[in-house]
């Protein structure tokens, strides 16, 4: 059994972002009203012996966030299984709609604040560093070791996501990443080798401005790429270019290779004009497709769940998927992002929430809900998985799967949230020309170490 650490990894749809005011005032609420420390269990003796259930029948609260098909879906590929498995433990799942970005959030952390939270909840893993930090998510480093259950069952990048100062707060479910989607019918119409995509940057700006096109009103009608659209964060660009959000523990947004990408996107901006590209942009969203779909969009960066639009929409051109270009003699790279299963504090049956976590969010619950019919280009964080269903038969999909060993994650830190939103509302000033970007991302690091300064008070 390895240590669990967190590990670091030279190459790293749903995003929540709760406010840090929030975060702090309803925290405190919950640690005077739990009365444990954090990384302390509530189940005492019970927690280190692995979470063992009895045969008296309970049932258990599991929330998750997701409408549509996934309950009915859910129950019957995975939970039904489980039930039957587990003839004393009955699940009961409960949607906590996360419309307007904090509902579920909010939803949760009151419940853990009233004492009365559900037992099991689907949770964004990039908020485990948040929450675990004051003390509102069991610890299950135990109980995962007691099952062993380790982080050699799942990418090395995704576990260290759920590990906040050593201890282990929730297991990895599900991933997703980033890469390149490229129009080749757009590249042969505009004397480019549709073949053969971009592999450094300053081929991907070549290329681009070839394909950009104007009408008669003096608006795009077609874009080569545009660096914010899509998945196109600074968090991306950032990883690709060289730089690293997190350092020996220290946060450094003013990475001098963040910075050059940040300089970059504004040199898109001034060159087509940010107010012509977001006019773009927004005549795109009216379709109702994503922009890349249109047909119209050389380049753009996104995540592999958008494979699964074409069941919806037929497109007329040809298209092919490859890694993010990188400056010349550096390796590609993508972030990952995606879900866990976590126990909030204070959960009243922690043992049987413990039995659910582990089936559901290891091999064989992975495994169940990997293959339902509906699975379509989801990826699992447990690598077995993937190779067991031969996900790789997909040369779309294996472009995602080969950069998983390569991928990034957003730091986990109390104050994960709120660097996330720095790194939103900067990018916005720096392409509108309200910024330089050295200047704000120096502004960037004083503020989230202030906020670091502040959870220490």
């Amino acid at each position: 059994m390895s240590k669990i650490s967190v590990t670091e990894t030279t190459g790293r749809k749903r995003f929540l972002y709760p406010a840090i005011s929030i975060l702090v005032f309803v925290f405190l609420l919950a640690g005077c009203a739990q009365g444990n420390k954090p990384g302390q269990g509530t189940g005492g003796s019970q927690e280190a012996q692995g979470g063992r259930t009895g045969d008296a029948q309970v049932t258990i609260d599991f929330w998750f966030p997701w409408g549509g098909d996934f309950q009915k879906e859910f129950k019957e590929n995975v939970v039904d299984v489980f039930e039957q498995k587990h003839p004393n433990i009955k699940v009961k799942m409960t949607f906590v709609e996360n419309s307007g970005e904090t509902q579920a959030s909010d939803k949760l952390l009151t419940a853990i604040a009233g004492g009365n939270p559900p037992d099991v909840a689907l949770f964004d893993r990039f908020l485990i560093g948040s929450w675990a930090a004051r003390g509102s998510l069991t610890d299950l480093t135990d109980m995962a070791k007691a099952d062993n259950i380790s982080q050699e069952d799942y990418y090395p990048s995704l576990w260290a996501e759920a590990v906040y100062e050593g201890k282990l707060y929730g297991l990895p479910w599900g991933t997703d990443n980033r890469a390149m989607f490229y129009n080749k019918t757009l590249l042969r119409e505009s004397g480019l080798d549709p073949d053969k995509p971009p592999v450094t940057i300053r081929e991907l700006d070549t290329m681009a401005e070839k394909i950009y096109r104007k009408g008669s009103n003096d608006k795009y009608e077609q874009i080569g790429f545009i660096p914010w659209m899509n998945q196109g964060f600074l968090y991306t660009h950032g990883w690709n270019w060289g730089g690293l959000w997190e350092k020996n523990g220290e946060l450094t947004p003013n990475d001098p290779q963040i910075v050059k990408a940040l300089e970059w996107m504004v040199e898109y901006a001034k060159k087509y004009n940010v107010e012509t590209m977001t006019s773009f942009s927004d005549s795109m969203k009216q379709t109702g497709m994503n922009a890349f779909w249109t047909g119209k969009v050389g380049f753009v960066y996104d995540g592999n769940w958008i494979l699964n639009d074409l069941n919806k929409y037929k497109v007329d051109f040809e298209w092919g998927v490859a890694p993010m270009p990188t400056p010349e003699g550096m390796e590609p790279v993508t972030w990952a992002g995606g879900w866990s299963y976590v126990i909030p504090k204070g959960a009243k049956h922690l043992n049987e929430a413990w039995e659910f976590v582990k089936f559901v969010a290891h091999k064989e619950g992975t495994l169940l809900w990997a293959k339902r019919e509906t699975a379509g280009n989801d990826i699992t964080a447990m690598p077995s998985v993937n190779e067991e269903l031969k996900m790789d038969e997909n040369p779309n999909l294996k472009v995602f799967l080969d950069l998983m060993p390569r991928a990034f994650t957003r730091p986990v830190t109390p104050v994960g949230s709120f660097l996330w939103n720095e790194a939103i509302r900067v990018t916005d000033l720096a392409i509108n020309g309200k910024g330089e970007p050295q200047q704000l991302l120096d502004e960037v690091k004083r503020n989230v170490d202030a906020e670091l300064e502040k959870l220490k008070k």
